[in-house]
């Protein structure tokens, strides 16, 4: 670079006087045409000009380039005093680990401690780092490191020598001590405020049962087991309601509150109350806002998640990330049908108020997605507007129903693709999402930014990829399914809603599905929407051969079981690895088929679909959530049933990340 300077000097110097002997012999040519006599002594004296020019120029180069070479032995020379007395420890390393020098800062800074082995480490994380870098001109790396109870910021610099076959790489590493940064960052992070929520759950139900004499007893217990379990993290709290409380404390004990897993949530269980069920706890905790009342909206949302997923458990909202504790219990009925009438009000005004309505379930949607889709179709066609269902798929499971569909013209136009869809929507276009309320799993997630009023109808446990943009969610964890929420909706709507053969025995096959031929999840209000289709006329019989299955894929699902694996003595796993597209109705009904086995108590089936995706269906009696289990890879759905979808694996490596994840739940469950 040094050499280009002087270069560039030395151009500039000898330009200018090039410009100089130019005007020099104008001149001498303007004097000449003038006096011819002048021609010779002109000549003579511009190369006596030339002559001198030349070595006032080479002499002055000699004497710039001396002063330059001067300046950069000077320059060298204060590099190496600073390298050498550098006021921060640094060495040179190859990245084979081998240390060519070091300074006595380093040297005096750990001369007490072995730190061959950090320093090894270090080098090899930077070596991996170096040849993974995209951006080689970016020669700088920084790493944090804790050496003897200090922390350092190592800086990295690395000089690639392609002369060296042993080492491609020199480094450079700076040692700045951060430690009183880092104790100053982490103070400050302990004293930032946590606004937590508790809510104790069905606390109405559980007092209307109670006598006058036992509710002071028992309020007062409850208290106590909050105000204790507070006290430990010194915090403040407030009764805001009668069943709520408004909990603040420092950052600093949130993680030994999460490293007890919440203790509370089994603590308040241990209340005995003769002939009820058990009272739990729902919290909320935020760590997000810069103020208290941003986190304390936060936490209401975090709220809502708790006790949308079925309460008994705690959510912490942290980094924008939600963590769940608990909820591994059987969550308990808790809805009225009051709610369902103010839905169902709600939801006519707004159909009402819309142009068109469009119904939209989840991706490759089973009956519960197109029958309860098919009920909200009705309500809005009954108020005097126009509906269509929204759908790019249908799965193995709805082949019968949909080719029933076709049969009747009434239905003609009624379901569109996305293409069609997209050509329909309007400002006051409505949009009813069904069976699911995820913004990744529903049928064409470009409709969800596309149209601004947005209900959503659902009865699985509430992840926190809700859609929050909706300005009516009916999400009730409770009911057995969609079907189920409709099949109210549709009794309480402000017109008299008649349901042709098909919708009614889509909304009763919805039911039926998500129940297992109402075994699981069934309550009272599941019957009593299956008794009103019952009295709508449903053909209970034809709805049951839509579930029946051909020879071929009974005899899949046969292999499949034959094939299981049992782990932990009550837990059947098996494989179905085909890639075929319709596998995860196959897996499902695998699932379904194990836990008929004696001692079964759980079953995951995994299915190759194709593209590197694994589905896992999950089932349960419901002695084990599966619904936690499945929730940890990225999955959800109910304590019964659930299910995920992992992709760029196989069903091996899949197998082993659920067998991890079962560990977890069961160490999870034993503390």
């Amino acid at each position: 670079m040094q050499n280009n300077n002087n270069r560039k000097i030395f151009e500039i110097f000898i330009s200018k006087t090039k410009i100089y002997l130019l005007i020099i012999a104008i001149l001498l040519i303007i004097i000449c045409v003038k006096n011819v006599n002048a021609i010779i002594p002109s000549c003579i004296a511009y190369i006596c000009i030339i002559l001198y020019a030349y070595w006032t120029n080479n002499k002055r180069k000699s004497e710039l380039s001396r002063h330059l070479q001067e300046l950069t032995v000077n320059l060298d020379t204060m590099a190496k005093k600073t390298l050498v007395n550098s006021p921060f420890p640094l060495i040179i390393a190859e990245t084979d680990g081998n240390i060519i020098w070091s300074s006595a800062k380093f040297i005096s800074a750990f001369r007490d401690i072995d730190v061959q082995s950090e320093l090894h480490d270090l080098i090899k994380d930077i070596k991996l780092e170096i040849e993974n870098k995209k951006d080689r001109k970016n020669h700088l790396i920084s790493k944090k490191i804790e050496i003897d109870h200090r922390t350092y910021s190592v800086l990295c610099e690395y000089i690639k020598e392609n002369k060296r076959k042993n080492s491609e790489h020199t480094v450079v590493l700076y040692f700045i001590d951060i430690t009183e940064a880092e104790k100053t960052k982490k103070t400050c992070n302990d004293i930032k405020t946590c606004v937590s929520l508790i809510t104790v759950d069905n606390y109405d139900e559980q007092m209307q049962r109670m006598t006058n004499e036992e509710r002071p007893h028992v309020v007062a217990t409850i208290e106590k087991i909050i105000y204790d379990w507070v006290s430990q993290s010194k915090g403040i709290m407030i009764k805001d309601e009668r069943d709520k409380y408004v909990y603040i404390f420092e950052n600093k004990y949130l993680d030994e509150i999460k490293e007890k897993k919440f203790e509370i949530l089994d603590t308040i269980k241990e209340i005995e109350l003769e002939g009820m069920s058990q009272i739990t706890l729902s919290i909320a905790v935020s760590t997000e806002g810069d103020s208290i009342y941003e986190k304390y909206k936060s936490a209401i949302s975090a709220m809502e998640i708790a006790q949308g997923r079925g309460g008994d458990q705690a959510v912490i909202r942290e980094n924008g990330k939600y963590t769940f504790f608990g909820g591994l219990a059987q969550e308990k009925e808790k809805r009225t049908k009051v709610k369902a009438r103010n839905v169902a009000h709600a939801l006519s005004n707004l159909i009402k108020e819309s142009s068109n309505v469009m119904i939209m379930g989840h991706h490759n949607p089973d009956i519960d997605a197109i029958g309860s889709g098919l009920g909200i179709y009705k309500i809005a066609k009954t108020l005097g507007k126009e509906a269509n269902i929204v759908t790019n798929s249908a799965g193995l499971t709805l082949e019968a129903f949909i080719t029933e569909i076709k049969k009747d013209k009434t239905y003609e136009g009624v379901f569109i693709n996305s293409e069609e869809a997209k050509l329909k929507i309007t400002p006051e276009t409505l949009l009813v999402i069904v069976d699911t309320h995820k913004t990744t799993y529903v049928e064409i997630p470009e409709l969800i930014n596309k149209i601004d009023k947005i209900v959503i109808i659902d009865h699985h446990r509430r992840s926190p990829e809700f859609i929050d943009k909706a300005i009516l969610t009916y999400q009730e964890v409770y009911a057995s399914s969609a079907a189920e929420l409709v099949t109210e909706l549709v009794q309480y709507a402000d017109c008299e809603v008649e349901l042709s053969t098909m919708e009614i025995e889509g909304l009763y096959a919805g039911i039926m599905m998500d129940t297992k031929n109402f075994t699981f999840k069934t309550g009272v209000r599941t019957f009593e929407s299956a008794a009103y289709l019952r009295k709508c006329g449903v053909d209970i019989i034809r709805v049951k051969k839509w579930f029946q299955s051909n020879f071929e894929s009974y005899s899949v699902i046969a292999d499949i079981v034959k094939s299981s694996e049992i782990v932990r003595n009550n837990i059947a796993i098996a494989i179905y690895d085909a890639g075929d597209k319709d596998a995860g109705l196959i897996c499902a009904k695998a699932a379904d088929e194990l836990l008929t086995i004696s001692n079964i108590t759980a079953s995951f089936v995994l299915g190759n679909v194709g593209d590197r995706t694994v589905c896992i269906s999950g089932r349960s009696i419901g002695d084990i959530n599966v619904q936690v289990i499945l929730e940890k890879l990225g999955g959800g759905g109910h304590i019964t049933v659930a299910g995920a979808q992992l992709k760029d694996t196989d069903c091996e490596t899949a197998k082993k990340e659920l067998l991890d994840k079962i560990e977890e739940y069961y160490s999870e469950v034993n503390n």
